[in-house]
């Protein structure tokens, strides 16, 4: 005879319910892993599951400098930057707790993405070639290279990376600094130069960095000249 459980589906309903109420709890393991998953969820390059996550704006945050990391939780969560997602998860969270969650981000090996196409005029890719390693001396506008180190991974212990950053968000921060919904430790250093920066020159510089390999060993450099070509708070 058909189980009642098939027979009407009130019926399957309940049994599915009783069975659910039946089942063996899975233990979840109190790891800080297990905890970040929530961040995973947008900044590693593929979920707990192993599917790609979304690369088209969201920067990959493994092996970035700690301090580095530090600051931006601490930037969110003090309304330095804005993005409400990142405010919700942070606005409670004690300072040793962001540090351990920098320390674990820091720890693990940058992620080395495949190129994305990116289509620039002659004129574009020569002026952002020119910002990154020159600058614009007449402007008051320092090389890229000059802060963010000659292979453009970064530099220990507070300064990121800006290869392997999707185009859209270089370009979004850009705008965040210009228009002041982001901000860092002052004297906020990126917030000069973005303004000092012409949206075509954001461009150009957004474009070229994004068209750019990253070196086989993404890691950023343990040192740099000092001083540093612009007064920055958040490496001093």
């Amino acid at each position: 005879m058909m189980s009642r459980c098939f027979r009407w589906p009130a019926a399957a309903l309940l049994c599915a319910a009783t069975s659910v109420a039946h089942a063996a709890p899975q233990p979840v393991p109190d790891t800080l892993t297990q905890r970040l998953l929530a961040c995973a969820a947008c900044h590693a390059r593929v979920d707990a599951r192993g599917n790609p996550v979304n690369d088209s704006f969201y920067p990959r945050i493994g092996g970035k400098p700690a301090v580095y990391l530090y600051h931006q939780l601490r930037n969110f969560q003090d309304g330095r930057r804005h993005y409400p997602v990142m405010t919700y998860l942070t606005e409670h969270l004690p300072d040793a707790y962001l540090r351990e969650i920098a320390a674990h981000f820091a720890a693990q090996a940058p992620t080395v993405l495949p190129l994305t196409p990116i289509t620039l005029s002659p004129a574009q890719r020569e002026r952002g070639r020119q910002l990154v390693h020159e600058g614009d001396a007449g402007r008051a506008i320092p090389a890229c290279i000059a802060c963010h180190g000659a292979r453009l991974t970064g530099v220990q212990p507070a300064i990121p990376g800006l290869l392997g950053l999707p185009r859209d968000y270089i370009n979004a921060q850009f705008g965040a600094w210009r228009n002041g919904v982001r901000r860092a430790h002052a004297p906020d250093c990126m917030g000069q130069v973005a303004a000092r920066l012409s949206p075509d020159d954001v461009a150009a510089v957004s474009g070229w960095l994004a068209a750019q390999p990253m070196p086989p060993d993404p890691r950023p450099a343990d040192a740099i000249a000092r001083p540093l070509p612009i007064l920055c708070g958040s490496a001093p």
